[in-house]
């Protein structure tokens, strides 16, 4: 989790993300997922080259990262926090509160290739890669 800078003013708040100031690479890509049906998830991939920055800019849901080995769950539910997912990171996003809005700062142009959907197929990438295979 990263604190981004809050800004406080009685007109309202604001909070800004830079990159390689606060947020730990190049933007090549913003993207957000909002209006998620009660009980859905998002995510349920990893990517080989792309990092990215998780804001929920409004409510609240809970991002699981898995590295393969360990899991870590985090709640998100403050605009001026953010959570860096880097490569080879298995993620899904999961209860979404009712108007959750998520944006995903990415490091990368969409690319399918650069996706893995599959979590067998990503636990066997991660280790082959683990052995140097890749």
């Amino acid at each position: 989790m990263i604190d981004l800078p809050k800004i406080f003013d009685v007109r309202g708040n604001l909070t800004v993300a830079e990159e390689h100031v606060n947020v730990p690479f190049g933007i090549r890509r913003v993207y957000w997922v909002y209006d998620v049906p009660g009980g859905e998830s998002r995510g349920g991939h990893a990517h080989k080259k792309c990092k990215e920055f998780i804001i929920a800019v409004s409510g609240s849901f809970t991002v699981t990262l898995d590295n393969g080995s360990d899991r870590h769950t985090y709640m998100l539910n403050h605009p001026y926090q953010g959570l860096f997912v880097d490569t080879d990171t298995w993620r899904t996003l999961d209860d979404f509160s009712s108007g959750a809005v998520c944006l995903v700062l990415a490091s990368e142009l969409y690319e399918e290739e650069d996706y893995i959907r599959e979590y067998d197929e990503y636990l066997k990438y991660i280790s082959n890669k683990n052995l140097g295979k890749l």
